[in-house]
């Protein structure tokens, strides 16, 4: 018989082996910074039905090297202080990898701390090419940049616009006016200058006197860098003040809360988004997975599932959660996803296609022919 006393040191022993082997084979958890409250609160739901269903799935073939995916959702707000204070509450819990964040000016704010703790993040949807540029360790995007979104627009305007008058609107914001500067900078590359750039203040009910210079200036199109929140009120705001001219926006009016709020005069309104991924062959099981349960992965959904799921792959690939390993092998190595074959380049900017023109109608956009 065994004495008490080697009893309990053997109960020890094994307790603190089975914490130790319990600790090894722990969830991997997996940070998500986006939304989930203010004016862009609709695109954080896209991302956030992206990444959900992208665990499920990655958890359904394995986990990450047999180990279970979970989430921790944390809201931003959109906002660059927010984000600030999410990336420290990562780093403070231990959370070394990072889906996020939605809004550049968050993005370009949090990324400062995860270089700053070796952590990694991966955003579905900032395109701030200041994000990328700085050559900070760990920065991944899934979506393109602002200045090859504004290429793509200013062709498009080039070719149906050259000689008209064209007035350029921005939020003020690092996307918006990433935007702006981007587009403006590419249609100068093309011979054409716009006769008005000018800011507005994001959250304003009233752009009366915004609509009215265009009218007096006699504008043909206007450019908007900004969300949809914005660009929604100053489209329905021109119609209801006779404005005609076309407008133009962004990625970010690419949610259907855009015609929500800019009502029947939505219709006609252009936009640069990335390539669809709801129509690529490989997304068609994941597609119809989100339908069933009642969702349309619009906008950046799958562009979410589809930074989730090259995260897992680095993951069980490298056999690391480690940010120093998963970093390498994204860089490395060429991933299967919903966007097809992927790759990224050494400043954690995604090989994938860039940028197509839509047009909105009837609530929804498509692809212009």
């Amino acid at each position: 018989m065994i004495s008490v006393k080697l009893r309990n040191m053997l109960l020890a022993t094994v307790t603190a082996f089975g914490l130790s082997a319990g600790m090894a084979w722990a969830d991997v958890t997996v940070g998500v910074a986006l939304p989930r409250t203010g004016a862009l609160a609709s695109i954080g739901e896209q991302v956030l039905n992206g990444v959900r269903a992208a665990a499920e799935d990655i958890n359904a073939h394995g986990g990450i090297d047999g180990q279970k995916l979970v989430l921790d959702i944390q809201d931003d707000a959109c906002d660059p202080r927010q984000a600030v204070s999410v990336a420290n509450r990562f780093a403070q819990s231990g959370v070394k990898l990072v889906v996020g964040h939605v809004c550049s000016g968050a993005s370009i704010a949090a990324s400062d701390v995860y270089a700053e703790n070796g952590d990694l993040m991966i955003s579905p949807a900032s395109n701030s090419a200041k994000l990328t540029e700085r050559g900070l360790s760990g920065i991944f995007r899934v979506c393109g940049r602002d200045d090859q979104q504004g290429k793509v627009a200013a062709a498009a305007i080039a070719a149906r616009f050259r000689g008209k008058k064209i007035a350029i609107i921005h939020d003020n914001a690092p996307f918006g006016r990433g935007m702006a500067d981007a587009t403006r900078a590419a249609l100068a590359a093309e011979g054409i200058d716009d006769v008005m750039f000018t800011g507005i203040t994001p959250g304003e009910r009233d752009y009366t006197a915004v609509i009215t210079r265009l009218k007096a200036a006699g504008i043909d199109l206007v450019y908007y860098g900004g969300y949809h929140t914005e660009m929604g009120t100053l489209v329905r705001q021109g119609a209801d003040q006779g404005f005609r001219g076309q407008w133009m926006g962004t990625s970010g009016i690419s949610t259907k809360e855009f015609a929500n709020i800019a009502g029947p005069a939505s219709d006609g309104v252009l936009m640069t988004f990335n390539p669809d991924p709801r129509r690529a062959p490989g997304a068609a099981e994941v597609v119809a997975g989100f339908r069933a349960k009642q969702i349309e992965p619009e906008g950046f959904t799958l562009y979410a599932y589809t930074a989730l799921q090259v995260l897992a792959q680095a993951a069980n690939a490298g056999h690391s959660t480690e940010p120093a390993v998963v970093e390498r092998t994204l860089k490395a190595g060429k991933f299967d996803t919903l966007l097809g074959s992927v790759g990224f380049n050494a400043a954690g900017d995604i090989t994938a296609p860039g940028y197509v023109l839509y047009v909105w109608k009837g609530g929804d956009f498509s692809t212009v022919d």
